[in-house]
């Protein structure tokens, strides 16, 4: 799976095609996304860059707003956009690799151009569909 900002970690396979149709009318009406990363830090047992992402943030909201009844806790919590770069390691080890990147962190802009749907199978996952963002 290719870098990326989880927006919701489980979204009920019932309801594909709605989910579908929302977001690729969404897609057809948002321009791409000015994203800032402005901090790496160590997240408990992992490390991830933060990302400082307003429009981000509404286009977030506007879909948990819609989806509200069909949300799990976990995607119900306050939503911290970023990118993990480590995972499930020990607490001393991402203490150690987020002084190393922060050290050399310069922030930097990227842009956001679409969503990606995807389900997991149990192990593996699988592309849904990709959904472009216009302009």
């Amino acid at each position: 799976m290719p870098a990326h900002l989880t927006l919701f970690h489980q979204l009920p396979g019932d309801r594909g095609r709605d989910i579908k149709a929302l977001l690729s009318s969404l897609s057809r009406r948002q321009k791409p996304l000015a994203l800032s990363v402005r901090e790496v830090k160590a997240i408990g047992k992992g490390v991830a860059y933060f990302f400082d992402a307003p429009a981000l943030l509404a286009l977030r909201d506007g879909l948990a707003d819609e989806w509200q009844p069909w949300l799990t806790d976990q995607d119900r919590a306050p939503y911290w956009p970023h990118v993990t770069v480590q995972n499930k390691v020990a607490a001393k080890a991402a203490n150690a690799l987020a002084r190393q990147l922060a050290g050399e962190f310069p922030p930097f802009q990227v842009t956001g151009t679409g969503l990606i749907l995807w389900r997991y199978l149990g192990g593996p996952w699988r592309l849904e569909r990709d959904f472009r963002f216009a302009g």
